[in-house]
Protein backbone atom coordinates (compact mmCIF):
# COMPACT_ATOMS: atom_id res chain seq x y z
CA UNK A 1 0.00 0.00 0.00
CA UNK A 2 1.69 3.46 -1.11
CA UNK A 3 1.01 6.50 1.11
CA UNK A 4 1.83 9.91 0.45
CA UNK A 5 5.05 11.49 1.86
CA UNK A 6 4.50 13.76 4.68
CA UNK A 7 7.39 15.79 3.50
CA UNK A 8 5.64 16.11 -0.03
CA UNK A 9 1.72 15.46 0.63
CA UNK A 10 -0.75 15.73 -2.16
CA UNK A 11 -1.73 19.07 -2.77
CA UNK A 12 -4.44 20.75 -4.16
CA UNK A 13 -3.11 22.04 -7.06
CA UNK A 14 -1.92 18.90 -8.50
CA UNK A 15 -5.96 17.87 -8.76
CA UNK A 16 -6.41 20.61 -11.08
CA UNK A 17 -2.98 19.68 -12.81
CA UNK A 18 -4.48 16.65 -13.64
CA UNK A 19 -8.05 17.36 -14.54
CA UNK A 20 -9.83 16.28 -11.28
CA UNK A 21 -8.84 12.42 -11.62
CA UNK A 22 -9.77 10.81 -8.37
CA UNK A 23 -7.71 7.95 -8.78
CA UNK A 24 -4.59 7.52 -6.59
CA UNK A 25 -2.14 6.35 -9.07
CA UNK A 26 -0.35 10.00 -10.52
CA UNK A 27 -0.60 11.30 -6.79
CA UNK A 28 1.43 8.73 -5.34
CA UNK A 29 3.41 7.41 -8.25
CA UNK A 30 5.57 9.85 -7.47
CA UNK A 31 4.97 11.66 -11.62
CA UNK A 32 3.46 14.45 -9.89
CA UNK A 33 6.39 14.99 -8.03
CA UNK A 34 9.05 14.61 -10.23
CA UNK A 35 7.37 17.19 -12.31
CA UNK A 36 7.25 19.57 -10.12
CA UNK A 37 10.86 18.86 -9.15
CA UNK A 38 11.97 19.59 -12.69
CA UNK A 39 9.43 22.50 -13.34
CA UNK A 40 11.55 24.33 -10.58
CA UNK A 41 15.01 24.04 -12.84
CA UNK A 42 15.66 27.02 -14.46
CA UNK A 43 15.53 26.64 -18.36
CA UNK A 44 12.84 24.10 -17.75
CA UNK A 45 10.53 23.60 -21.09
CA UNK A 46 7.59 21.79 -22.63
CA UNK A 47 8.58 18.63 -24.57
CA UNK A 48 6.12 20.03 -27.16
CA UNK A 49 7.98 23.24 -27.16
CA UNK A 50 11.00 21.51 -28.27
CA UNK A 51 9.47 19.00 -31.34
CA UNK A 52 8.16 19.39 -35.08
CA UNK A 53 6.82 17.69 -37.70
CA UNK A 54 3.49 15.64 -38.32
CA UNK A 55 1.03 16.78 -35.37
CA UNK A 56 3.50 19.15 -33.83
CA UNK A 57 6.21 16.09 -33.06
CA UNK A 58 4.22 14.12 -30.94
CA UNK A 59 1.66 11.66 -32.89
CA UNK A 60 0.69 8.10 -33.27
CA UNK A 61 -0.65 6.11 -36.29
CA UNK A 62 -4.46 5.64 -37.46
CA UNK A 63 -6.16 2.39 -37.15
CA UNK A 64 -5.89 0.72 -40.09
CA UNK A 65 -6.43 -2.49 -42.27
CA UNK A 66 -3.01 -4.33 -41.89
CA UNK A 67 -2.34 -6.88 -45.28
CA UNK A 68 1.02 -8.47 -43.95
CA UNK A 69 3.40 -10.16 -46.91
CA UNK A 70 6.74 -12.10 -46.70
CA UNK A 71 8.11 -10.76 -49.64
CA UNK A 72 10.72 -8.27 -48.89
CA UNK A 73 9.98 -6.31 -52.68
CA UNK A 74 6.65 -6.23 -51.78
CA UNK A 75 6.88 -5.41 -47.76
CA UNK A 76 8.68 -3.41 -45.33
CA UNK A 77 9.65 -4.23 -41.68
CA UNK A 78 6.14 -3.36 -39.66
CA UNK A 79 7.32 -2.26 -36.07
CA UNK A 80 4.85 -3.00 -32.95
CA UNK A 81 4.06 -1.75 -29.03
CA UNK A 82 6.72 -5.25 -28.42
CA UNK A 83 9.08 -5.15 -31.28
CA UNK A 84 10.35 -1.74 -30.27
CA UNK A 85 12.16 -2.81 -27.16
CA UNK A 86 13.72 -5.65 -29.42
CA UNK A 87 17.73 -5.78 -29.60
CA UNK A 88 17.49 -7.88 -33.36
CA UNK A 89 14.72 -6.17 -35.76
CA UNK A 90 15.64 -8.99 -38.59
CA UNK A 91 12.31 -11.20 -37.61
CA UNK A 92 10.00 -8.31 -37.81
CA UNK A 93 6.41 -8.65 -39.67
CA UNK A 94 6.22 -6.70 -42.88
CA UNK A 95 3.75 -4.28 -43.65
CA UNK A 96 2.35 -4.12 -47.44
CA UNK A 97 4.46 -2.08 -49.89
CA UNK A 98 2.01 -0.06 -51.17
CA UNK A 99 0.07 0.50 -48.13
CA UNK A 100 3.16 1.77 -46.84
CA UNK A 101 4.03 4.30 -48.85
CA UNK A 102 0.11 5.55 -49.68
CA UNK A 103 -0.74 9.39 -48.06
CA UNK A 104 -2.50 7.84 -45.36
CA UNK A 105 0.79 5.82 -43.79
CA UNK A 106 3.59 7.60 -45.47
CA UNK A 107 4.57 9.61 -42.18
CA UNK A 108 4.69 6.58 -39.88
CA UNK A 109 8.02 5.75 -41.28
CA UNK A 110 10.20 6.37 -38.21
CA UNK A 111 13.37 8.75 -38.97
CA UNK A 112 16.58 7.87 -37.10
CA UNK A 113 16.67 10.13 -33.68
CA UNK A 114 13.43 9.91 -32.71
CA UNK A 115 11.83 8.65 -29.37
CA UNK A 116 9.16 5.70 -29.61
CA UNK A 117 7.08 5.35 -26.34
CA UNK A 118 4.34 2.54 -26.29
CA UNK A 119 1.09 3.84 -26.31
CA UNK A 120 -1.43 0.73 -25.15
CA UNK A 121 -1.72 -2.27 -23.25
CA UNK A 122 0.89 -4.19 -21.17
CA UNK A 123 3.77 -2.47 -23.17
CA UNK A 124 2.15 1.11 -22.11
CA UNK A 125 5.30 3.75 -21.29
CA UNK A 126 7.95 2.08 -22.84
CA UNK A 127 10.88 4.25 -24.57
CA UNK A 128 13.29 3.63 -27.15
CA UNK A 129 15.37 5.40 -29.82
CA UNK A 130 15.10 4.59 -33.26
CA UNK A 131 18.78 3.90 -34.70
CA UNK A 132 19.95 4.60 -37.81
CA UNK A 133 19.40 1.67 -39.38
CA UNK A 134 15.62 1.91 -38.43
CA UNK A 135 14.87 4.36 -41.59
CA UNK A 136 12.96 1.89 -43.81
CA UNK A 137 10.70 0.55 -41.05
CA UNK A 138 6.85 1.70 -40.03
CA UNK A 139 5.43 1.50 -36.79
CA UNK A 140 2.15 0.55 -35.98
CA UNK A 141 -0.40 2.60 -33.67
CA UNK A 142 0.48 1.22 -30.50
CA UNK A 143 3.76 3.72 -30.79
CA UNK A 144 3.89 6.99 -30.03
CA UNK A 145 6.47 9.41 -32.21
CA UNK A 146 8.63 11.84 -30.55
CA UNK A 147 10.22 14.14 -33.40
CA UNK A 148 12.65 16.57 -31.45
CA UNK A 149 13.28 19.77 -33.56
CA UNK A 150 16.68 19.46 -34.49
CA UNK A 151 16.95 23.66 -33.79
CA UNK A 152 15.92 23.30 -30.56
CA UNK A 153 17.15 20.48 -28.79
CA UNK A 154 19.73 17.48 -29.55
CA UNK A 155 17.91 14.40 -30.21
CA UNK A 156 19.85 11.95 -27.67
CA UNK A 157 19.68 14.28 -25.20
CA UNK A 158 15.84 14.36 -25.21
CA UNK A 159 15.95 10.64 -25.59
CA UNK A 160 18.00 9.94 -21.96
CA UNK A 161 15.85 12.72 -20.20
CA UNK A 162 12.63 10.47 -21.37
CA UNK A 163 14.38 7.04 -20.41
CA UNK A 164 15.89 8.22 -17.05
CA UNK A 165 14.32 8.12 -13.83
CA UNK A 166 13.12 11.40 -14.30
CA UNK A 167 11.12 10.67 -17.70
CA UNK A 168 10.08 7.26 -16.28
CA UNK A 169 7.73 8.93 -13.46
CA UNK A 170 6.72 11.60 -15.86
CA UNK A 171 5.62 9.20 -18.58
CA UNK A 172 4.36 6.80 -16.33
CA UNK A 173 2.39 9.40 -15.08
CA UNK A 174 0.03 10.15 -17.89
CA UNK A 175 -0.86 6.67 -18.38
CA UNK A 176 -4.25 6.05 -17.82
CA UNK A 177 -7.29 2.73 -17.97
CA UNK A 178 -8.07 -0.03 -16.16
CA UNK A 179 -8.07 -3.13 -17.99
CA UNK A 180 -6.34 -1.56 -21.19
CA UNK A 181 -3.78 1.25 -20.35
CA UNK A 182 -3.27 4.16 -23.11
CA UNK A 183 -1.14 7.25 -23.34
CA UNK A 184 -2.32 9.98 -26.32
CA UNK A 185 0.40 12.05 -27.64
CA UNK A 186 -1.61 15.32 -26.09
CA UNK A 187 -0.46 13.86 -22.86
CA UNK A 188 2.82 14.14 -23.56
CA UNK A 189 2.62 17.54 -24.93
CA UNK A 190 3.11 19.39 -21.16
CA UNK A 191 5.69 17.45 -19.87
CA UNK A 192 8.28 19.19 -18.50
CA UNK A 193 12.22 18.74 -19.97
CA UNK A 194 14.83 20.91 -18.44
CA UNK A 195 17.78 22.54 -19.92
CA UNK A 196 21.41 22.67 -19.25
CA UNK A 197 24.49 24.03 -21.06
CA UNK A 198 24.93 23.30 -24.58
CA UNK A 199 28.08 21.18 -23.96
CA UNK A 200 26.35 19.02 -21.46
CA UNK A 201 23.54 18.29 -23.53
CA UNK A 202 25.75 17.38 -26.32
CA UNK A 203 27.99 14.77 -24.87
CA UNK A 204 24.78 13.49 -23.63
CA UNK A 205 23.79 13.12 -26.94
CA UNK A 206 26.71 12.33 -28.64
CA UNK A 207 26.97 9.11 -26.27
CA UNK A 208 23.10 7.94 -27.00
CA UNK A 209 23.93 8.66 -30.67
CA UNK A 210 27.14 6.22 -30.51
CA UNK A 211 25.24 3.52 -28.68
CA UNK A 212 22.53 3.66 -31.38
CA UNK A 213 25.32 2.93 -33.56
CA UNK A 214 26.49 0.42 -31.89
CA UNK A 215 23.46 -1.34 -31.51
CA UNK A 216 23.15 -1.32 -35.11
CA UNK A 217 25.95 -2.51 -35.57
CA UNK A 218 25.27 -5.25 -33.31
CA UNK A 219 22.52 -6.87 -35.43
CA UNK A 220 24.23 -6.24 -38.52
CA UNK A 221 27.19 -8.02 -37.30
CA UNK A 222 25.00 -11.02 -36.66
CA UNK A 223 23.34 -11.02 -39.90
CA UNK A 224 26.97 -10.99 -41.52
CA UNK A 225 28.03 -13.75 -39.22
CA UNK A 226 25.20 -16.19 -40.23
CA UNK A 227 25.32 -14.96 -44.13
CA UNK A 228 28.48 -15.76 -43.93
CA UNK A 229 28.81 -19.27 -42.60
CA UNK A 230 25.88 -20.10 -45.29
CA UNK A 231 28.02 -19.10 -47.87
CA UNK A 232 31.52 -21.11 -46.43
CA UNK A 233 29.62 -24.30 -46.33
CA UNK A 234 28.05 -24.23 -49.33
CA UNK A 235 25.00 -23.62 -49.03
CA UNK A 236 24.40 -20.14 -50.08
CA UNK A 237 20.77 -20.60 -51.23
CA UNK A 238 19.91 -20.77 -47.51
CA UNK A 239 20.94 -17.09 -46.51
CA UNK A 240 17.24 -15.30 -47.95
CA UNK A 241 15.51 -18.37 -46.97
CA UNK A 242 11.43 -18.11 -47.37
CA UNK A 243 9.50 -20.11 -45.64
CA UNK A 244 6.16 -19.51 -46.63
CA UNK A 245 6.93 -19.24 -50.47
CA UNK A 246 7.85 -23.01 -50.47
CA UNK A 247 5.07 -25.39 -51.60
CA UNK A 248 2.29 -26.00 -47.88
CA UNK A 249 2.84 -28.99 -46.33
CA UNK A 250 -0.19 -30.65 -47.41
CA UNK A 251 -1.18 -34.64 -48.15
CA UNK A 252 2.37 -36.09 -47.55
CA UNK A 253 3.25 -39.55 -46.54
CA UNK A 254 5.73 -40.37 -44.04
CA UNK A 255 7.29 -44.51 -44.02
CA UNK A 256 10.09 -44.01 -41.45
CA UNK A 257 8.80 -42.09 -38.80
CA UNK A 258 10.04 -44.61 -36.58
CA UNK A 259 8.89 -44.45 -32.13
CA UNK A 260 10.02 -41.09 -31.73
CA UNK A 261 6.74 -39.50 -32.58
CA UNK A 262 3.82 -39.67 -34.59
CA UNK A 263 3.15 -36.42 -35.18
CA UNK A 264 2.81 -34.89 -38.54
CA UNK A 265 4.28 -31.58 -37.78
CA UNK A 266 7.23 -33.26 -37.00
CA UNK A 267 7.88 -34.76 -40.59
CA UNK A 268 7.02 -31.50 -42.26
CA UNK A 269 7.74 -32.07 -46.14
CA UNK A 270 9.88 -28.30 -45.93
CA UNK A 271 11.34 -28.74 -42.67
CA UNK A 272 12.86 -32.36 -44.15
CA UNK A 273 14.03 -30.81 -47.29
CA UNK A 274 16.17 -28.19 -44.94
CA UNK A 275 17.38 -31.01 -43.18
CA UNK A 276 18.20 -32.76 -46.33
CA UNK A 277 20.26 -30.11 -47.73
CA UNK A 278 22.50 -29.17 -44.09
CA UNK A 279 23.33 -32.95 -43.71
CA UNK A 280 24.54 -32.97 -47.92
CA UNK A 281 27.45 -30.30 -46.65
CA UNK A 282 29.85 -31.45 -44.05
CA UNK A 283 28.18 -31.66 -40.95
CA UNK A 284 28.35 -33.24 -37.33
CA UNK A 285 24.28 -33.74 -35.46
CA UNK A 286 23.80 -30.97 -32.48
CA UNK A 287 23.30 -33.97 -30.02
CA UNK A 288 27.61 -34.84 -31.29
CA UNK A 289 28.60 -31.37 -30.59
CA UNK A 290 27.08 -31.19 -27.08
CA UNK A 291 28.48 -34.35 -25.64
CA UNK A 292 30.28 -33.29 -22.72
CA UNK A 293 29.04 -30.00 -22.57
CA UNK A 294 25.15 -29.29 -22.21
CA UNK A 295 21.58 -29.68 -24.39
CA UNK A 296 19.25 -29.45 -21.62
CA UNK A 297 16.08 -27.78 -20.11
CA UNK A 298 17.08 -25.52 -17.43
CA UNK A 299 15.90 -26.31 -13.50
CA UNK A 300 13.17 -25.03 -11.39
CA UNK A 301 13.94 -23.22 -8.14
CA UNK A 302 12.02 -21.07 -5.60
CA UNK A 303 12.51 -17.27 -6.67
CA UNK A 304 13.12 -15.44 -3.51
CA UNK A 305 12.93 -11.67 -4.08
CA UNK A 306 15.99 -9.38 -3.33
CA UNK A 307 17.49 -5.76 -3.88
CA UNK A 308 19.56 -4.99 -6.34
CA UNK A 309 22.59 -5.04 -4.88
CA UNK A 310 22.01 -8.24 -3.17
CA UNK A 311 20.62 -10.03 -6.16
CA UNK A 312 20.63 -11.37 -9.46
CA UNK A 313 18.44 -10.61 -12.76
CA UNK A 314 15.87 -13.26 -13.55
CA UNK A 315 15.34 -13.25 -17.28
CA UNK A 316 12.19 -14.87 -18.79
CA UNK A 317 11.31 -15.68 -22.25
CA UNK A 318 9.61 -12.32 -23.24
CA UNK A 319 12.63 -10.20 -22.04
CA UNK A 320 15.46 -12.07 -23.21
CA UNK A 321 15.30 -10.62 -26.59
CA UNK A 322 14.62 -6.90 -25.26
CA UNK A 323 17.79 -4.44 -25.98
CA UNK A 324 17.85 -4.04 -21.88
CA UNK A 325 15.51 -6.44 -20.29
CA UNK A 326 13.63 -5.86 -17.17
CA UNK A 327 13.24 -8.46 -14.44
CA UNK A 328 12.57 -9.26 -10.90
CA UNK A 329 15.53 -9.47 -8.53
CA UNK A 330 16.51 -12.72 -6.83
CA UNK A 331 18.51 -13.33 -4.00
CA UNK A 332 21.74 -14.61 -5.59
CA UNK A 333 22.29 -16.99 -2.28
CA UNK A 334 19.01 -18.52 -3.03
CA UNK A 335 19.78 -19.55 -6.58
CA UNK A 336 21.40 -22.81 -7.50
CA UNK A 337 24.05 -22.74 -10.12
CA UNK A 338 22.43 -23.61 -12.41
CA UNK A 339 20.43 -20.70 -13.54
CA UNK A 340 23.28 -18.99 -14.62
CA UNK A 341 25.18 -19.59 -17.87
CA UNK A 342 28.53 -20.34 -18.81
CA UNK A 343 30.52 -17.97 -21.20
CA UNK A 344 28.85 -18.73 -25.11
CA UNK A 345 25.90 -20.98 -24.18
CA UNK A 346 23.29 -20.67 -26.73
CA UNK A 347 19.64 -20.14 -25.04
CA UNK A 348 16.65 -21.33 -26.95
CA UNK A 349 13.26 -20.28 -25.60
CA UNK A 350 11.69 -23.72 -25.80
CA UNK A 351 8.26 -23.25 -24.07
CA UNK A 352 5.72 -21.58 -26.02
CA UNK A 353 2.99 -21.71 -28.80
CA UNK A 354 3.55 -21.64 -32.60
CA UNK A 355 2.48 -18.00 -33.74
CA UNK A 356 4.89 -16.19 -36.06
CA UNK A 357 5.68 -13.73 -33.97
CA UNK A 358 6.67 -15.83 -30.88
CA UNK A 359 9.79 -16.16 -29.21
CA UNK A 360 9.26 -20.14 -28.72
CA UNK A 361 12.42 -21.30 -30.75
CA UNK A 362 14.08 -17.85 -30.88
CA UNK A 363 18.30 -18.16 -30.09
CA UNK A 364 20.53 -15.80 -27.97
CA UNK A 365 23.85 -15.95 -26.98
CA UNK A 366 24.69 -15.31 -23.17
CA UNK A 367 27.87 -13.87 -22.46
CA UNK A 368 29.32 -10.62 -22.00
CA UNK A 369 27.60 -8.55 -19.22
CA UNK A 370 24.36 -10.87 -19.41
CA UNK A 371 26.63 -13.58 -17.45
CA UNK A 372 25.23 -11.96 -14.74
CA UNK A 373 21.79 -12.79 -15.05
CA UNK A 374 20.00 -15.88 -13.87
CA UNK A 375 17.47 -17.74 -16.36
CA UNK A 376 14.20 -19.23 -15.68
CA UNK A 377 13.99 -22.42 -16.77
CA UNK A 378 12.31 -22.25 -19.89
CA UNK A 379 15.44 -21.99 -21.97
CA UNK A 380 16.95 -24.84 -24.03
CA UNK A 381 20.84 -24.53 -22.73
CA UNK A 382 22.95 -25.07 -25.32
CA UNK A 383 26.89 -25.26 -25.13
CA UNK A 384 29.41 -26.79 -27.12
CA UNK A 385 31.26 -30.00 -25.82
CA UNK A 386 33.85 -29.73 -28.92
CA UNK A 387 36.34 -27.65 -28.33
CA UNK A 388 36.53 -27.02 -32.73
CA UNK A 389 33.09 -25.88 -33.04
CA UNK A 390 32.71 -22.68 -30.59
CA UNK A 391 29.81 -21.29 -29.00
CA UNK A 392 29.99 -18.27 -30.89
CA UNK A 393 30.41 -20.73 -34.34
CA UNK A 394 27.28 -22.43 -33.28
CA UNK A 395 24.93 -19.61 -32.63
CA UNK A 396 25.51 -18.29 -35.50
CA UNK A 397 23.56 -20.85 -37.64
CA UNK A 398 21.15 -21.25 -34.46
CA UNK A 399 19.82 -17.62 -35.03
CA UNK A 400 19.25 -18.41 -38.73
CA UNK A 401 15.43 -18.67 -39.84
CA UNK A 402 16.81 -22.22 -40.65
CA UNK A 403 17.49 -23.27 -37.64
CA UNK A 404 14.22 -21.23 -36.20
CA UNK A 405 12.05 -23.70 -38.62
CA UNK A 406 13.67 -26.97 -38.17
CA UNK A 407 13.18 -26.41 -33.82
CA UNK A 408 9.83 -25.67 -34.67
CA UNK A 409 9.25 -28.52 -36.55
CA UNK A 410 10.17 -30.45 -33.35
CA UNK A 411 7.53 -29.44 -31.52
CA UNK A 412 6.23 -31.28 -29.04
CA UNK A 413 2.93 -30.96 -26.33
CA UNK A 414 -0.84 -29.42 -26.14
CA UNK A 415 -1.25 -25.67 -25.51
CA UNK A 416 2.46 -24.83 -24.57
CA UNK A 417 4.69 -26.68 -26.94
CA UNK A 418 8.33 -27.95 -25.95
CA UNK A 419 11.27 -29.20 -28.39
CA UNK A 420 11.45 -32.66 -28.85
CA UNK A 421 14.37 -34.45 -26.57
CA UNK A 422 15.00 -36.85 -29.40
CA UNK A 423 14.79 -35.28 -32.28
CA UNK A 424 16.62 -32.09 -31.20
CA UNK A 425 19.86 -34.07 -30.74
CA UNK A 426 19.44 -35.05 -34.46
CA UNK A 427 19.31 -31.64 -36.06
CA UNK A 428 22.74 -31.58 -38.00
CA UNK A 429 24.77 -28.61 -37.87
CA UNK A 430 26.86 -27.64 -41.09
CA UNK A 431 30.58 -27.34 -40.79
CA UNK A 432 32.40 -24.65 -42.36
CA UNK A 433 36.47 -24.76 -42.79
CA UNK A 434 38.43 -23.81 -39.22
CA UNK A 435 39.46 -20.68 -40.89
CA UNK A 436 35.98 -19.85 -41.85
CA UNK A 437 34.45 -21.23 -38.26
CA UNK A 438 36.92 -18.75 -36.31
CA UNK A 439 35.93 -15.73 -38.77
CA UNK A 440 32.41 -15.94 -37.91
CA UNK A 441 32.69 -16.70 -34.51
CA UNK A 442 34.86 -13.61 -33.96
CA UNK A 443 31.71 -11.74 -36.28
CA UNK A 444 29.69 -12.73 -33.31
CA UNK A 445 32.01 -12.05 -30.40
CA UNK A 446 32.16 -8.55 -31.48
CA UNK A 447 28.22 -7.90 -32.16
CA UNK A 448 28.45 -8.31 -28.67
CA UNK A 449 30.81 -6.90 -27.71
CA UNK A 450 29.36 -3.61 -29.37
CA UNK A 451 26.17 -4.24 -27.63
CA UNK A 452 27.82 -4.14 -23.83
CA UNK A 453 29.72 -1.21 -25.04
CA UNK A 454 26.43 0.36 -26.26
CA UNK A 455 24.94 -0.47 -22.92
CA UNK A 456 27.64 1.51 -20.76
CA UNK A 457 27.56 4.26 -23.33
CA UNK A 458 23.78 4.73 -22.67
CA UNK A 459 24.13 4.60 -18.87
CA UNK A 460 27.29 7.02 -18.79
CA UNK A 461 24.33 9.33 -20.48
CA UNK A 462 22.02 9.17 -17.70
CA UNK A 463 24.92 9.43 -15.09
CA UNK A 464 25.02 12.96 -17.16
CA UNK A 465 21.78 14.22 -17.12
CA UNK A 466 21.20 12.68 -13.73
CA UNK A 467 24.03 14.49 -11.65
CA UNK A 468 22.97 17.64 -13.61
CA UNK A 469 19.40 17.47 -12.51
CA UNK A 470 20.56 16.74 -9.48
CA UNK A 471 23.11 19.39 -8.99
CA UNK A 472 20.95 21.97 -10.45
CA UNK A 473 18.35 21.19 -7.41
CA UNK A 474 20.72 21.80 -5.11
Amino acid sequence: MKIAGVDNPVRVDWFYDQGFRLDAKPYLSGSLAARKRIESLPGTVTLGSVTAGHGGGIFKGPMFRRVYLTDPAHSVPFLGSKDMMAADLTNLPRLRKSDAVSRNLAYLRLKPGMTLISRSGFYAGRRSYVRPDMGDVWASDDVLRVEPSPERIRSGYLYAFLVSRFGEALVRGTVYGSAVKHIEPHHLTGLPVPRFADALEERVHQLVEESARLRAAFQSGLERATEDLFRSVGLPELVNYRWHQESPDLGFEVADFGVQSIRALNFAPRARRIVGKLSSVEHRTLGEICEGGLLSRGVRFKRVDSEAEFGAKLVGQRQAFWIRPEGRMLASGSLPAEVFADDETIMVASQGTLGEQEVFCRAFLATGSWLGNAYSEHFLRIKSGDEGVSGAYLFAFLRSEIAFRVFRSMSAGGKQQDIHEGLRRKVPVPLASPADRERIAETVRQAYRDRDQADLLEDEALVLLTAAVEGAES
